[in-house]
């Protein structure tokens, strides 16, 4: 775990060389700045149409054990725009602990390339790889956390609602690592979080010990129950996800079963408050959540996407070069 190093500059922390595995260990100021940046780059960069080759000759390994869509295509062309040259490889190309050693491979890529971002089944595989290597390790998903979905969330909120602070998060779905990045951070901004999981699929309990803590400490409201309705009732941002990750499509007949009524609808929203919105990290289901919802202008989504390219452009400016935003800092 690096230290935190403050800076007589106006952007007052210091994230460069830094690992970037779970919210759980950085307090709110930390993330702040990084979505301060995000905020930032967007506005020069897409607003003012500014050229930022923040990045030039900088590389970054993608490694996925998973597919995707997004956090590809958001890293490749984020990394892209800012100069750098971003390096896929699949499970083909690279596999890990298996043609080579974890370690090994975390001290090849530290010799050949500025940062690695992985997308993994384990958590574990990242711990190690951040052990070894002598260069930023970022997650870009694991089976505990998805940190750099969250960091797309709470930037999209922000941009919506002026802060985020006093809101209230409802998520009504699977006790996936999705949620386990909300709880891991959301109290840390003044949040509230409301869970409604069907029984049998309630957030990992030490992640659960951690956020009854933080919520504590912040004088923020947890509640965790497995009705849906309870949960949305007076939340600002109804949240769900996939109800079947992926490796678990064996399980799809049963998972559909045990998450019966908890699809978000408009009959879920009246419960909301008033000012609702919606988030899913996509791909979405119609059994997640209707389409009068996910389509309506109370939903979020495709702002939420977009802004997975420009939190991971904040994310890799931050871990890899001096940048300060030049932006107001925006209220959270």
């Amino acid at each position: 775990m690096f230290f935190l190093i403050y800076r007589t500059s106006h952007s007052n922390l210091q994230w460069k060389g830094r690992h970037l595995l779970t919210l759980k260990n950085y307090n709110a100021e930390e993330i702040k700045y990084l979505l301060w940046v995000s905020a930032d780059l967007k506005h020069r960069i897409k607003q003012k149409g500014e050229y930022l080759p923040l990045l030039q000759g900088k590389s970054l390994a993608m490694i996925f054990e998973k597919r995707s869509t997004r956090t590809r295509l958001s890293t490749e062309t984020g990394f892209a725009l800012l100069g750098g040259h971003p390096c896929f490889l699949t499970t083909q190309d690279i596999h890990l602990g298996v043609n080579e050693s974890l370690k090994d491979t975390a001290r090849v890529l530290s010799g050949m390339t500025d940062a690695v971002l992985a997308r993994v089944y384990h958590q574990s595989d990242l711990e190690l790889l951040a052990k070894e290597a002598s260069i930023p390790i970022v997650n870009g998903l694991s089976d505990d956390y998805h940190p750099v979905q969250i960091l797309a969330d709470y930037l999209t909120i922000q941009e919506h609602y002026g802060h985020l602070k006093g809101l209230t998060i409802s998520w009504i779905g699977d006790g996936n690592n999705v949620l386990h990045s909300i709880m891991l951070s959301a109290a840390k901004f003044g949040m509230n979080v409301h869970i409604a999981t069907p029984k049998g699929y309630e957030p990992n309990s030490t992640v659960t010990a951690a956020a009854k803590q933080f919520s504590k400490e912040s004088g923020t409201k947890l509640l965790m129950t497995n009705d849906p309705l309870e949960a949305a009732r007076g939340a600002n941002v109804l949240v769900t996800d996939t109800w079947v990750s992926m490796g678990q499509e064996e399980e799809k007949k049963k998972r559909l079963q045990d998450f019966k009524g908890y699809q978000i609808t408009m009959q879920t929203a009246k419960l909301a408050a008033p000012n609702w919105t919606f988030l899913h990290c996509l791909p979405r289901k119609p059994e997640e959540v209707d389409d009068e919802v996910f389509y309506s202008p109370k939903s979020l989504v495709f702002q939420e996407a977009e802004n997975r390219k420009w939190t991971i452009m904040g994310v890799m400016v931050s871990l890899l070069t001096d940048y300060s935003p030049q932006m107001p800092r925006p209220t959270f």
